[in-house]
């Protein structure tokens, strides 16, 4: 499962309307990129789905079920990866698991060799490069129970060639593991390698202006972000950030 349907939500601060009337769908299993500049209200977006803040109108459906203004049925990950420096990497990737009280070691050491962390199991956070570290974020959002896993710019400190490597290695969990993913970014090439669809929200209050379709099959290499048709919605996705 994994069917997330936002209705109508609109959100205001101190009289200052930040979410207008956003309405807008995601697949079971599909990956579709919420992108628009820094302040345009992604993250509010995010919040309010996963029940941090209640909207003034409107309503968040996962699966048929309301869960507005409900907090514990998504998946999130932050800008940061948010490790607890105490915790050994598996003590971190389990902790969803535990919060559930689901804790199942043999899977979560898999998909610590599979995140290409085999030999860090027992190490700490400090321990690890900014990749390694977002890998493991990543891994304890798979292993949650939740059904839709929403990315908040996860890999916007992490260098150009990191994340590229990153943008790779998450589109070869997702498309093993078919989790449903909400990703939010302000960077039109990483919202394009990745994405199924991409939403682009306005600024100032945030609205859905326009809309893609990523026509590129998977796997994805580095090669398509140099080709004619990649380009096209390139520029076709500056022009709509342009009217912001």
């Amino acid at each position: 499962m994994g069917f997330l349907e936002i209705k109508h939500i609109s959100k205001s601060f101190n009289g200052r309307n930040v979410l207008d009337d956003i309405s807008l769908e995601v697949q079971e299993g599909e990956f579709v990129t919420i992108l628009g500049p820094s302040g345009s209200g992604k993250s509010t977006l995010f919040h309010v789905i996963g029940g941090l803040l209640v909207p003034e109108q409107g309503s968040v459906m996962l699966d048929g079920e309301n869960i507005t203004g409900k907090r514990g049925f998504i998946s999130y990950m932050p800008q940061q990866p948010a490790l607890f420096p105490w915790r050994t990497v598996l003590e971190n990737v389990m902790l969803g698991q535990e919060l559930h009280e689901k804790r199942d070691v043999e899977k979560a050491t898999a998909m610590i060799e599979k995140a290409g962390l085999k030999g860090y199991e027992y190490s700490k956070p400090s321990e690890l490069s900014g990749g390694m570290k977002q890998r493991a974020a990543f891994i304890r959002a798979l292993l949650s129970p939740h059904s839709l896993i929403c990315l908040d710019e996860p890999f916007s400190a992490l260098d150009d060639f990191t994340r590229l490597e990153m943008h790779q290695w998450l589109l070869s969990i997702w498309a093993e593991f078919r989790r449903t993913i909400l990703f939010v970014t302000h960077n039109i090439d990483e919202a394009l390698f990745l994405s199924d669809r991409i939403i682009v929200l306005s600024s100032n209050p945030a609205r859905v202006i326009h809309e893609v379709k990523v026509p590129f099959e998977h796997p994805r290499e580095r090669d398509l972000l140099l080709m004619d048709e990649f380009l096209t919605l390139k520029k076709e996705l500056y022009e709509a950030v342009g009217r912001l």
